[in-house]
């Protein structure tokens, strides 16, 4: 397992390299095998941001944290993995039980009154016409109906898109691979 850490407006110091790659540590003991960790540290305007992505067998866990404090941030992030991780658990572990990859001792402390709250139910379809539109326009469709995502179809890649609006008010593209 292999854990990257880098730096934006910030260097990245031995002991604060020592410590991101400590506090990972607490949600690599759930599982037997994971891809490459990615830590990405940033100081922006005052404020420590803390993105953490966990690539596990075709899942993808993730959080970020932003406080006053770069080493608080950390433990705030690890904090939600681990109950990302708790939340999902049962989930987590019948997509492993085909393959492995979930220690299997963790998931034993399962219970039934947490996968009642684990199972969500979709309560609205919506379905509309999607027709093909430069990225440009998609963002003002965005605009025009005050949505914070929007999907349609690239008319450049002729793929499904989502467009949407970031936290720090930025737009942000998804793009499908397959």
């Amino acid at each position: 397992m292999a854990i990257i850490v880098r730096g934006k407006n910030i260097d990245i110091t031995p002991a604060l390299r020592d410590y991101v790659e400590k506090r990972i540590g607490k949600v690599t003991k759930y599982f037997d095998n994971l891809g490459e960790i990615t830590a990405v540290l940033t100081v922006q305007k005052g404020r420590h941001i803390v993105e953490v992505t966990v690539p596990v067998n075709g899942m993808l866990l993730r959080g970020e944290e932003a406080t006053a404090d770069m080493y608080t941030s950390i433990d705030l992030v690890i904090e939600k993995l681990e109950r990302q991780i708790e939340k999902y658990k049962t989930r987590i572990a019948r997509k492993f039980r085909t393959n492995g990859g979930f220690k299997g001792e963790l998931v034993a402390s399962h219970t039934p009154e947490a996968e009642a709250v684990e199972e969500f139910q979709v309560v609205k379809t919506k379905r509309f016409a999607i027709k093909p539109m430069a990225v440009e326009e998609a963002l003002l469709q965005m605009n025009l109906i005050h949505h914070d995502f929007y999907v349609f179809m690239n008319g450049d890649t002729e793929e499904v898109n989502v467009l949407y609006r970031r936290k720090d008010g930025n737009y942000g593209l998804i793009e499908p691979e397959f």
